[in-house]
């Protein structure tokens, strides 16, 4: 069954034919909540190093949230980053202030609740993602040591719970398929999502945090965030065994894994010149050494008290 994905062409940022073209994606992608719905916003907000570009744009959340509220939409913007609260990195990577004039929140995805694995064991997923009646899942397009790439898939991830993240990198990390397994199992327990997909500048070479920045111009949305992944790893010339979420997704027999089923209504991928873009072949391990674990969680504790006085 064909799967549809949305491509558009916007150069930098400040583009005044941004929010337009984000409103033209979504609607492609048939997001539309409802006057009234609970719709989180869930951009990718990872650390504070680096936010400009390990970040999802304030613009491009911005502009989403400009259209859910056009609707009639309730909105929260949220996640639950590597380090520090919801709320300090959304202030820190510039989202507080491109906000402040809407009628948003500005949260953090907390109060797990008890997911229970396919592989075994269970993880915590915030209850505001959970509960919310639609989900628009606004991703950076970066590259990612530990697997490859981080996308819109990936950026579901977020909505586990703070320190849950690094304890299942430490629980599940010796099996790069179970690992995908349960984030692919996270997308699953999630309601009806849309993704948007900022790759206007991306980051290449490494990754979530400290690479570097690669201009592709693109914007891209689609219903199926596993389609929509699997239409930027073509663009980008990648095959499944870069990519341990890809590699599980065609495992488990997902819609959207095959390049040639999707659709596309607007831009072709050919129109985006990826030339340059680099991936590295080699992942490193997705479980942290015992020392790096323990330093990640003080350096989290560290930005949460120190932003937070």
């Amino acid at each position: 069954m064909p799967q549809c994905v949305s491509l558009r062409r916007v150069g930098r940022y400040d583009d005044p034919g941004l929010t337009a073209a984000v409103a033209e994606l979504l609607d492609r992608a048939g997001c539309a909540p409802g006057v009234g719905s609970k719709v989180l916003v869930k951009p990718n907000l990872v650390a504070p190093r680096n936010p400009a570009l390990s970040c999802t744009s304030p613009a491009v959340v911005r502009a989403v949230c400009l259209y859910l509220l056009a609707g009639g939409a309730a909105v929260t913007v949220a996640d639950s980053p590597a380090f520090g609260t919801g709320r300090i990195m959304a202030r820190l990577a510039g989202l507080t202030e491109a906000l402040a004039d809407l009628p948003v929140t500005v949260a953090s995805l907390d109060n797990p609740k008890g997911l229970a694995l396919s592989a075994g064991g269970s993880i915590g997923v915030s209850r505001l993602a959970l509960e919310a009646d639609h989900i628009v899942n606004a991703a950076r397009l970066k590259c990612h040591d530990q697997m490859g790439m981080t996308l819109a898939v990936k950026n579901l991830f977020g909505c586990v719970c703070g320190f849950r993240k690094s304890l299942a990198h430490q629980r599940f990390g010796q099996d790069p398929g179970r690992f995908a397994g349960m984030i692919l199992d996270v997308l699953a327990a999630l309601p009806p999502t849309t993704s948007l997909l900022d790759g206007v500048v991306c980051m290449h070479k490494a990754g979530p945090v400290g690479g570097e920045p690669f201009p592709l111009g693109l914007l891209a949305a689609a219903a199926n965030p596993v389609a929509l992944d699997t239409a930027i790893y073509a663009l980008l010339g990648l095959s499944p065994r870069h990519i341990p979420l890809w590699h599980e997704a065609i495992r488990r027999g997902c819609p959207g894994t095959a390049p040639e089923t999707i659709d596309y209504p607007l831009e072709q991928p050919a129109d985006f010149d990826a030339a340059g873009f680099v991936v590295k072949d080699i992942l490193a391990p997705l479980n942290f050494e015992t020392g790096r674990f323990v330093r990640g969680r003080l350096k989290s504790l560290m930005v949460t008290l120190g932003r937070s006085r």
